[in-house]
């Protein structure tokens, strides 16, 4: 009998020693598998936290007001090219309102060159009259000479004319062709430049939209990395259980072989074993249920980052492709209309220059004119004033003096016809100055302005596209990486494929030595109360002291003290069964 009862210990202790064996492998893994996840998870985390750091840059770019700015900038700069055709309408209309009043003054200068020819012929035949007179020969002479002078100050007059009207008629032809030029290409290229304003505009709307779903997906995934890790005391729970079961079968080796376990006798150390192998086949079996359910959640919970993952990698997509070729298609267009912009900017360069010299030109010759007339007034009284001392010489030369008297009276005549001439032109001066200032550019978006304005709107768009660039590129490394991670994750933190099978083994190990059956221990109290608080002090949770006591009571001894059970209670309470 004794003897057998020898056989049955050994069997329990190697059955003890194996299941401990086992416990160690379950929690060596459980231990690697979980602190490996943890680590992943962080990884994760980290990088969740660039991703969302990414968004905000990409967001920051978005509503960066210097690009709306642009925007506004280059929605201006289209408004000054649609007002160009009016702009050069209005030019022309004051280049052929400048050429008519050239025309006008040019009859006036017409008349003053016939006026000056009768003044010569007056002037021969005045010298030719009084040839034979000494006292006018160097009178006539005189007289000749101021006329050729009043000549040459009119046929100045003339050219000045000239000059103005060959540039009024060179201004009117080009204005003319950029009238049509205008008239055939501003509408549609600032339309175009309309247009591509209003893309790019939509485009960053629509980037913006896809930032802000990729970071509530992302902020969404933060938050069940966050819950996960929380969950991932389960590995801990787990763990510390294991350890603990390891050491009831220590400490029931450490008693057995100890001073209280050599005053039980076969039967008594065999009903300890029972209890002791049902305490423990009731704490695996609990905490592969918790197990189950816990880690089965963490799983689930981590096999719904996949799908989040892939949304967020779709709408990363969709970001790429907004900024890629589709945004490399709006800069190329919009770079396009630029240029045909530019090229209407150097015809209004050209035609501003050439209208700035129309005016600056007309205005110099109406100074010149006038300076003119001025010389041909005093030409004018010099030949009255000589004509009419003629004509007082002539009277005190009576019958001599007569037939010269006629021809210095004709010389006054045809001298005043000037001042009527003089009189018109100089009448006519404020018209043709105000028509060469309506002549000059009536706008303040001067060509080259226009073309700066130009330059620096696309400048600034182009800056904030290669912004944008950089920025999604980031944030598609960013979502690669987070989706590497996640897809990683994945794998390792698949805590039921064999570690849950383990752990079952266990439990299903202990639960055949114990049987069905639990011995009572009752008469053994006070010998195994000191195995009894030992193992009780080992748990960390309320759950293994409940379980503890369902198969062991607790004896006068045993019981804490009531501080340590207020504490447990309070502990209860507050963490609803978790670690404290």
């Amino acid at each position: 009998m004794a003897h057998a009862l020898v056989l049955s210990d050994a069997a329990a202790y190697a059955s003890g020693r194996e299941i401990s064996q086992t416990l160690e492998s379950a929690r060596s893994q459980v231990e690697e598998r979980f602190l490996e996840g943890g680590s992943v998870l962080l990884s994760v985390m980290d990088v969740l936290n660039r991703l969302l750091n990414s968004l905000e840059s990409v967001a920051k770019a978005l509503d960066d007001k210097e690009a709306s700015d642009t925007s506004a900038d280059l929605r201006a700069t289209v408004e000054s090219l649609t007002a160009l055709p009016v702009i050069e309408e209005n030019r022309q209309q004051a280049l052929i309102s400048l050429a008519q009043t050239g025309r006008e003054l040019r009859k006036h200068v017409t008349d003053m060159q016939e006026t000056m020819r009768y003044l010569r012929t007056f002037a021969v035949t005045v010298k030719i009259t009084g040839a034979g007179l000494a006292e006018f020969a160097g009178f006539a002479q005189e007289i000749l000479e101021r006329i050729y002078s009043g000549t040459d100050e009119v046929n100045r007059f003339a050219a000045h004319l000239d000059s103005l009207e060959k540039e009024v008629k060179l201004a009117a032809s080009f204005g003319a062709n950029i009238s049509k030029s205008y008239a055939d290409t501003v509408p549609a290229v600032a339309g175009a430049l309309r247009d591509d304003a209003a893309k790019i505009t939509e485009h960053r709307k629509n980037l913006g939209v896809i930032a802000r779903e990729v970071g509530a997906i992302a902020r969404g995934v933060q938050s069940k990395v966050s819950a996960t890790l929380s969950a991932l005391q389960i590995g801990d729970i787990t763990r510390q259980r294991i350890e603990h079961v390891q050491a009831i079968f220590s400490l029931l080796d450490d008693f057995l072989a100890g001073e209280d376990g050599a005053r039980l006798d076969a039967g008594a150390r065999q009903r300890l074993q029972n209890v002791v192998h049902h305490l423990t086949a009731a704490q695996i079996s609990d905490m592969c249920v918790n197990f189950q359910r816990d880690s089965e959640n963490v799983v689930k919970t981590i096999a719904s980052f996949d799908h989040d993952m892939r949304e967020i990698l779709k709408l990363r997509d969709q970001m790429g492709t907004e900024s890629g070729e589709a945004g490399g298609n709006f800069m190329r267009a919009l770079e396009a209309s630029v240029s045909a912009a530019h090229e209407i900017v150097k015809q209004v360069d050209t035609a501003s220059r050439q209208a700035d010299q129309v005016s600056h030109s007309t205005i110099g010759t109406a100074a010149k004119l006038s300076e003119a007339i001025a010389n041909i007034r005093a030409v004018k009284t010099d030949i009255h004033y000589m004509a009419l001392n003629t004509n007082l010489r002539c009277s005190r030369l009576g019958e001599e003096g007569k037939s010269i008297n006629v021809v210095t009276a004709e010389l006054r005549i045809f001298a005043g016809k000037l001042d009527e001439s003089a009189d018109a032109i100089v009448n006519g001066l404020p018209a043709l100055e105000a028509a060469a200032e309506r002549v000059a550019p009536a706008t303040d978006a001067a060509a080259g302005g226009l073309g700066e304005s130009l330059t620096f709107a696309v400048g600034n768009i182009r800056s904030a596209a290669n912004v944008m660039e950089n920025e999604l590129k980031v944030l598609a490394e960013n979502g690669r990486e987070v989706a590497t991670k996640i897809g990683l994750l994945i794998g390792k933190l698949d805590f039921q494929h064999e570690l849950g099978d383990v752990l079952a083994r266990c439990a299903d190990v202990l639960e055949g030595v114990a049987g069905t059956d639990v011995s009572d221990v009752s008469d053994l109290a006070e010998t195994i109360a000191p195995l009894d608080r030992k193992i009780f002090r080992l748990y960390t949770m309320v759950q293994e002291r409940s379980i503890h006591r369902d198969i062991i009571p607790a004896s006068e001894e045993s019981i804490p003290a009531p501080a340590e059970t207020a504490k447990a209670e309070n502990d209860e309470d507050l963490f609803a069964d978790a670690l404290f």
